[in-house]
């Protein structure tokens, strides 16, 4: 569609005038007959005609293509604009009719050898856009005369062909040698023919990312700042992207580049203009703050970024998100530039509400005076969106400088006396986090607060206010009759202010425990007995177990001083910020996403980051040297991942097949078509540090010694609440049991408390050889209805196992065990079915092995060695997740001949190079070597340099990936250095905790 846009442009200026509407105006039958005869004309005039009426049809839609051999044979003509409009057409329906297209093959290359320049770029341009195999091998002649032409129109045209050719044909592109021309053209002395030729080049790149094509140096870079200057604003845009690429050799070379492109901010174009931001704030992650140019550049890029801001709305805001992303990185850049991010009158809202966002970011104790006042103003504005977000601005800026809370504090009190329904309502949110950031500062604001509480019918208010009354129930005289009124419809409350409401109840009876005792009794059962969800339920039920069996843990749960929140909740995450950076003047800068995230098909994406930002530290290219005695390379490691909840739906918890005999105890093993995941889905989705927490069934008695029968909460009288806690009659000695249909683990009293959930005894013993961690608890009893599962993993004899305790803390018998993987990094999967032969009775433990294969399904975790599992027996599913240590899975043939391990370590890219120390560790170079090769580390060298023991070491992942190590070991020095080369860059950190692990145990 570009291509005709800008041909019927250009044809506007070869003669054709306003009357041309009246081609697009016709309606007859019997048209296509006409036409035929008309371009079959002898006269030119008719002719040309003819092919107009032609191209109109095609336009609005008509299918034409019958006429093709008539417009191809008008080609043979010398009127540019007749030859335009048949270039035009053929472009179309070229696709649609490859074998009549191959006809004007001819023409074209007679039309690349035309004295005409006009011609001659015409002709390889379409060619270029017919999109047809057939047509491609016919234009590797033309186009390499058009890459050589003598005019640069021609060159720059056959360039940007070079790039479409690419994308019909690459390995054609390759083989005919168009990429080594393409870069010839780089120092070609036409500014646009440079400018065009980094275009067509970047393009490539971008499809194939690790062609290194564009291989930039200091003369290249020095050629293109020279076009620079003289080419149009696209191919400026062209060749400063180029240069954002590259990455200097020191700090001067940064300069004198940033000097250079400094004149570009004063372009008139906004995309030039922030192409040129793009390369200095990259460039000037590399000089010295202390520079005076530092500080010259620093002052130099605010003027034009507060000039963007004069151009209409839609550039504004383009301008605004990439403000956004400059102001996180270096704030210093517009620090004296607040008045331009304040909102006008006339301003749109999503234009608004991005200077608002700006206007935090670069909130300081100088300007925050300045700041409120603005914002105080917005609060009365009559756009609700824009008051809320400017409400919340104030908070903001409590949280951010700390010198202005007071006054921030006060401003919101004066927004809450305008007795604005919204206003107040997110006050009172903003003063909540106040609250949280300023601990026992502003509650003397709290009587004011109470007075709207009638006011709030917002569900993030009311739970911000009932949180605010529980946190200083002991302040507020009336805190229950308060919290009692929201109780009064508390199944019509969201869940956000349910889960509040509950734990804010459960607050004020740890503080008054003698005064609220029936409104907890409420708000529990309210929780535990009427409420289906399952959120609110569980934590009804923790909070019952907690002071039931354990006062003193509850105050110390429930009432523990929370952290302070963070200044600034909303920054982009650094590493992103840095990618963000990379690609500013795009549609990245503008979503606040990767293209990685938004760009789909078989591009590769590449992702970029800030110079000096890698671990590394290392500037230089990959040495592309390959290894010879290496003649294949490791698979591709890490399947991306992908949909988790698909995965568990998929889960078959039935034993494995097996050859021998089944166990005596499996004959129920087969689960038929249960719901085996019901409810168990959201757990897996949970924090991985530790086992998820299992879904209460309410609807069942979960042991036969309980009777079905409903909950009742607890009754209490004055005499059972005796003893002391903190100064307050006790709170849990008599506070009853938990409801009878709550799962045998919660009213089976918890023998040591936390130290039972906690428990990390009961350590394998370490036989001599491979290292395998102490056995810790996986699965708590309390999360999975009085089953504790401890475990650790362990390799023996070349076999992975799995070693685990199972113990029953329940108070019925449990059997039919199975177990399942879910998808994970290395395919780890069972090997065999779960063996516990005999029945486990209560408060029985029995060992467990089971060993594991990798041969399973692989998806990519996070983290790498993160293994999902679930487990079955009579009573229920249950899920937890552990991780693995990754020496497990080095396999016994991972020593690498000497030859190789120097051809491998030179292949592998020195981005992919990590380094790690390892402190506290007072063993000798042997000792260490032999204590790692006990894991299946192996040293296949080692040398003296200075005093410095260097061991160089391989090992093998079992799906294929070897990690290759240098080990520098200095006698008397407790500090050991690992550096790690993998192809797989993401196991390197694994490989050095493993490495760790070994060594210090």
């Amino acid at each position: 569609m570009q291509e005709w846009a800008n041909q019927l442009c250009e044809n506007r200026q070869f003669g054709s005038k306003m009357t041309d509407s009246k081609y697009f105006t016709t309606t007859k039958k019997g048209e296509i007959f006409e036409l035929k005869a008309e371009l079959n004309s002898d006269k030119k005039e008719k002719k040309k005609e003819a092919v107009k009426k032609v191209i109109a049809s095609m336009t609005v839609g008509k299918d034409v293509s019958a006429l093709f051999p008539d417009v191809v044979n008008c080609m043979q003509t010398d009127n540019l604009e007749l030859k335009k409009l048949v270039y035009l057409y053929l472009m179309n329906y070229a696709k649609s009719q490859p074998d009549m297209a191959i006809m004007a093959v001819n023409t074209f290359v007679k039309d690349c050898e035309d004295p005409n320049p006009l011609i001659r770029a015409l002709a390889v341009r379409t060619m270029g856009c017919i999109r047809v195999d057939k047509i491609t091998e016919y234009l590797c002649e033309p186009l390499r005369k058009c890459l050589k032409d003598e005019d640069p129109y021609v060159r720059k045209t056959a360039a940007v062909c070079v790039a479409k050719l690419h994308d019909i044909n690459a390995q054609l592109v390759e083989d005919q040698g168009f990429l080594d021309t393409l870069k010839d053209l780089i120092s070609d002395s036409n500014p646009m023919v440079v400018a065009n030729a980094v275009a067509a080049l970047s393009e490539i790149a971008e499809s194939h990312p690790n062609s290194n094509l564009m291989d930039l140096n200091p003369q290249t870079i020095n050629k293109l700042l020279t076009a620079l200057n003289e080419c149009t604003e696209w191919g400026q845009i062209f060749i400063l992207d180029c240069l954002a690429n590259y990455t200097p050799r020191d700090d001067r070379e940064s300069q004198s580049i940033c000097e250079r492109v400094t004149p570009r901010l004063s372009h008139a174009n906004s995309a030039v203009v922030l192409s040129a931001v793009k390369v200095l704030m990259k460039f000037m992650e590399m000089l010295p703050k202390d520079l005076d140019y530092y500080g010259t550049l620093l002052k130099k890029l605010a003027p034009p970024l507060v000039t963007l801001l004069s151009a209409e709305p839609e550039l504004q805001y383009v301008a605004l998100r990439n403000i956004n992303l400059i102001v996180q990185r270096r704030p210093e850049i517009l620090k004296h530039e607040m008045k331009v991010f304040f909102v006008k009158y006339n301003d749109p809202i999503y234009v608004k509400l991005e200077k608002l966002d700006i206007m935090i970011r670069l909130a300081s104790q100088a300007n925050i005076a300045q700041v409120l006042a603005e914002l105080k103003e917005y609060a009365t504005e009559v756009d609700v969106d824009f008051v809320r977000k400017a409400v919340r601005a104030i908070g903001r800026c409590a949280i951010k400088v700390e010198q202005s809370a007071e006054r921030c504090v006060s401003t919101l009190l004066d927004l809450i006396q305008t007795k604005v329904n919204y206003v107040v309502q997110e006050a009172i949110v903003v003063i909540k986090d106040i609250f949280r950031k300023y601990p026992n500062k502003y509650e003397s604001v709290i009587a004011t607060l109470c007075e709207n509480l009638d006011s709030l019918d917002e569900p993030e208010a009311r739970a911000a206010m009932i949180w605010i009354v529980g946190e200083y129930a002991e302040r507020i005289d009336n805190a229950d009759e308060l919290l009692e009124s929201f109780l009064e419809g508390f199944h019509d409350e969201s869940t956000q202010v349910q889960l509040q409401l509950l734990t804010a109840i459960v607050k004020l009876f740890l503080k008054k425990p003698t005064e609220t005792q029936e409104l907890v009794q409420q708000v529990l059962s309210l929780a535990t007995q009427d409420s289906d969800n399952p959120d609110l339920r569980d934590r009804g039920y923790i909070y019952w177990r907690l002071l039931s069996t354990d006062p003193v843990a509850a105050k110390e749960v429930v009432l523990a001083e929370k952290p302070l929140i963070s200044e600034e909740t909303d920054l982009i995450e650094p590493t992103l910020l840095e990618e963000l950076i990379c690609h500013i003047g795009t549609l990245a800068s503008v979503y606040h996403k990767p293209p990685s995230a938004f760009v789909e098909g078989s591009r590769g994406v590449q992702h970029k980051r800030l110079p000096g930002s890698t671990e590394s530290g290392e500037s230089e290219s990959p040495d592309t040297a390959s290894a010879a005695a290496v003649s294949d390379a490791p698979p591709a490691v890490i399947p991306s991942q992908g949909d988790l909840l698909g995965d568990l739906l998929n889960l078959d918890l039935t034993p494995p097949t097996t050859t021998g005999p089944p166990p005596a105890a499996s004959s129920g093993m087969q689960m038929g078509a249960m719901d085996l995941l019901g409810g168990g889905l959201d757990s897996l989705m949970g924090d991985e540090s530790e086992p998820p927490p299992i879904p209460l069934r309410m609807d069942t008695p979960q042991s036969p010694q309980l009777p079905h029968q409903s909950p009742s909460p607890p009754d209490y009288s004055p005499t059972e609440l005796g003893g002391d806690l903190g100064g307050s009659p006790a709170i849990g000695a008599g506070f009853g049991a938990p409801p009878a249909a709550m799962p045998a683990s919660f009213s089976a009293p918890v023998s040591g408390g936390l130290d039972d959930l906690f428990d990390l005894g009961g350590g394998v013993g370490m036989p001599m050889g491979a290292y395998s961690a102490p056995k810790t608890v996986w699965l708590p009893a309390m999360k999975a209805k009085g089953l504790e599962i401890s475990g650790t993993f362990a390799r023996r004899s070349g076999v992975i196992q799995m070693e685990m305790t199972l113990t029953n803390k329940a108070m019925s018998v449990m059997t039919d065990f199975a177990i399942q993987f879910n998808r994970n990094s290395f395919g780890l999967a069972p090997a065999g079915p779960l063996q516990v032969l005999t029945p486990l009775s209560p408060n029985q433990s029995i060992e467990v092995t089971l060993p594991l294969n990798t041969v399973g399904p692989v998806m990519k975790m996070e983290p790498l060695n993160n293994l999902q599992v679930a487990v079955k027996n009579n009573i229920d599913v249950f899920y937890f997740s552990s991780q693995y240590p990754i020496s497990m899975l080095f396999v016994e043939d991972g020593k690498m001949e000497r030859q190789v391990f120097l051809a491998t370590w030179k292949d592998i890219p020195n981005d992919n190079e990590a380094q790690f120390q390892i402190k506290d560790c007072h063993l000798s170079s042997d000792a260490a070597s032999n204590k790692l090769q006990g894991s299946n580390i192996f040293t296949i060298a080692k040398r003296t340099v200075d005093g410095q023991d260097m061991l160089y070491q391989s090992m093998k992942l079992t799906n294929g990936i070897w990690v290759l190590a240098e080990m520098r070991v200095q006698a008397g020095n407790p500090v050991y250095t690992v550096s790690l080369k993998c192809r797989a860059a993401e196991v390197s950190q694994w490989v050095f905790q493993s490495y760790e692990a070994v060594l210090k145990n």
